[in-house]
């Protein structure tokens, strides 16, 4: 005989014996509840009409269990005297007549096809402070749970057009609806539709007719744990938003800095550049412009990391080259610029930060190069004096800006052949990582590159395009910053 209420004659006939049961003692307990209230505290006669239920109920599941009718075999009912013995259980106990509204309050959906029985839950929940709303079968709670908000769904098993398991089947599989928690009701007793309302994510499961203090628990937990979600999802948004704005922020900068660059020039000589940071803010900047009507500025900074703190050093730094305003120096003197810029960014005061920097200055009559480099790598000159172009590094070594205080930056010098070209760059550049993670070489790789390919007008993409068919990876570990000084005949 065994099987589930839609299959099993004998369990329809447990469920439709124990509704009308269920709605006596459904009414009778919110009577109590509304006497208790008026200050009427003589309720015996309706704890013998709810003791009487209860022994009925107890009857119809000892009487006509599965078990029984297993062998075929049936035993009449005993006397009325037998009623006494059958056990109530600890659901059904008599509720004590107190009211104790939730901690929590919501709008809740119930459920059943049975108006007595919506009467009831919705009486009951009224007087636990929630809001209710009311459908006939899954069908219609679905039409209305797409159409409102609700916080908790009492939701039948056994009801015409659509059940409860269907009902709670399209919830969970739909992400509008799957968030909100089920508490499953039904007359039903068998362990197996338990497990089959848990396993299709209901939370919670309560058998007819209604302990009121375990009804009231159970949908406060529920109640909890979709406040908590709805906490989540709220701060979920909120950090979504935050982050947008930071990101929108970071773009509204990352233009700030790339505004600052100089724009590729032609006159009196060419110079072009590539700048590619590896997140929004890099560490890198550079510049160049006259000094005097004979001398020209040209340098390059590499601040440590990345992110907003390197962006807002490097742009700093920038500014200060550019304006001239290192107090006592001469912007003539390469030595003296980066001397001037360690003490002005010594990294204590500026967040443990530091930065690299090559500095050079031409001067156009002479055709001469001084420069100067404080952890940087050397600028190269594409030197065409021999007949044939040869790569020459301008080596000048000098501790990083920012590490030590009165550190003294010696400057170097040469004379720039007609035709040279000079190469500025950061480390970005070469220290590349191969997908095994080796890195490529310097001399082998990345020097021959140049040297080979120096005389391309497109030269600093070209570096770009190159590195990047080696380092697989989306994005470069470093900024990539290189610009070509052309010179004339």
């Amino acid at each position: 005989m065994a099987g589930s209420e839609e299959t099993n004659p004998l369990a329809k006939l447990r469920h439709d014996l124990r509704t009308p049961i269920n709605h006596i003692l459904g009414f009778s307990e919110l009577l109590g509840e509304d006497l208790a209230d008026r200050g009427i505290k003589d309720l015996d006669d309706l704890g013998k009409v709810q003791h009487a239920a209860r022994q009925l109920l107890g009857l119809i599941e000892t009487r006509l269990s599965d078990a029984t009718f297993s062998g075929l075999t049936y035993q009449e009912a005993s006397p009325a005297s037998d009623y006494k013995k059958v056990a109530v259980p600890l659901d059904s106990a008599a509720p004590e007549y107190t009211e104790h509204l939730s901690t929590l309050s919501g709008r809740i959906l119930v459920v059943d096809d049975q108006p007595e029985n919506r009467e009831v839950l919705v009486k009951r929940l009224a007087r636990q402070g929630h809001q209710t709303a009311e459908a006939e079968n899954g069908l219609q709670a679905l039409e209305m749970m797409a159409a409102g908000t609700f916080d908790l769904v009492l939701l039948d098993v056994m009801m015409p057009e659509m059940d409860g398991y269907t009902a709670l089947g399209r919830m969970k599989a739909d992400p509008a609806l799957r968030h909100i928690p089920v508490i499953m009701i039904s007359a039903l007793g068998e362990i197996e539709s338990v497990v089959r309302c848990i396993e299709t994510g209901a939370e919670d499961f309560l058998p007819k007719p209604f302990n009121p203090t375990l009804l009231r628990a159970r949908i406060g937990a529920s109640l909890e744990k979709k406040s908590f979600h709805d906490q989540e999802l709220a701060y979920l948004r909120q950090i979504e938003e935050t982050q947008q704005r930071l990101e929108d922020e970071l773009q509204e900068a990352a233009k700030y800095v790339t505004s600052i660059l100089p724009p590729p020039m032609e006159e009196p000589f060419p110079i072009t550049w590539t700048y590619d940071p590896s997140t929004e803010l890099g560490g890198d900047s550079f510049g160049y412009h006259w000094i005097d009507d004979t001398h020209f500025a040209i340098y390059l900074l590499d601040v440590c990391g990345h992110g907003v703190g390197a962006a807002l050093l490097s742009v700093a730094a920038i500014n200060v080259l550019r304006s001239g305003s290192l107090k006592g120096v001469d912007f003539l003197d390469p030595g003296q610029v980066l001397a001037g810029l360690n003490e002005a960014f010594q990294m204590e005061r500026h967040n443990n930060m530091y930065f690299t920097i090559w500095y050079g200055v031409y001067h156009v009559p002479t055709r001469s190069l001084h420069y100067a480099a404080g952890g940087h790598p050397p600028a190269i000159l594409l030197n065409p004096a021999s007949g044939t172009d040869r790569i020459q590094p301008l080596e000048c070594t000098g501790m990083l800006i920012g590490a030590m205080p009165d550190m003294r930056y010696d400057s170097a010098s040469i004379l720039i052949p007609e035709n040279g070209r000079l190469f500025v760059y950061c480390d970005g550049a070469y220290e590349i990582k191969r997908p095994d993670g080796t890195m490529i070489s310097y001399d082998d790789d990345f020097l021959p590159f140049l040297e080979k390919n120096g005389r391309s007008k497109t030269l600093p993409d070209d570096v770009l395009k190159w590195i990047r068919t080696i380092h697989t990876g989306k994005d470069l570990d470093d900024d990539y910053s290189f610009f070509a000084v052309d010179f004339p005949a």
